[in-house]
């Protein structure tokens, strides 16, 4: 018998899914708000831009919150319009494996570093959590001394009416 082995007529390990890296945090000095989504969708890290998927109600829920025309901006002017009033967007999970967008299949996630974003924004008043995903990290922020608010998320997947969405992020114009 040969001392080399054969995988033939043995069953095929699971694939792993491949490691993702996120989307760099849309941070300035000037932020009072930090939203922090779950991780980018598939449609978000294709386009390298966040909320991408044209079914996602963020920058719906944005641009009412705001006052601004968000959804009929290049993606370029909507990032500068909300910077603008003091809001930055990041992601709590900035590298995982994951099949697919759902954030129920994101394994081996790797969070955030806090430091990064006190180092950077050093006026942030509030760290609002886009989703349950998201939030699962709130008491983390909230023990860093922030005020924290968890919010519907904006996910398609998520089948609250906008509407809806809306009126409960409202809250966010508190911090602004």
């Amino acid at each position: 018998m040969s001392s080399t082995s054969s995988n033939a007529g043995r069953p095929r390990a699971a694939s792993t899914p491949m490691r993702r890296r996120g989307l760099p945090p849309l941070l300035a000095p000037g932020a009072r708000v930090l939203i922090l989504g779950s991780f980018p969708s598939e449609a978000s890290l294709a386009a390298r831009q966040y909320y991408a998927h044209p079914r996602n109600h963020f920058w719906p829920v944005l641009g009412a919150l705001l006052n601004e025309p968000l959804v009929e901006m290049s993606y370029a002017a909507r990032t500068a319009r909300v910077r603008a009033h003091g809001i930055a967007i990041w992601d709590t999970i900035v590298a995982c494996e994951r099949e697919g967008s759902l954030d129920a299949a994101i394994r081996n996630a790797e969070r955030g570093e806090i430091a990064r974003v006190r180092r950077v924004a050093r006026g942030l008043r509030a760290v609002c959590f886009n989703g349950g995903t998201a939030a699962r990290a709130e008491a983390v922020w909230r023990d860093e001394g922030f005020a924290t608010l968890v919010l519907p998320s904006t996910s398609p997947a998520y089948t609250l009416p906008l509407a809806r969405k809306v009126d409960a992020w409202r809250a966010v114009l508190e911090y602004l």
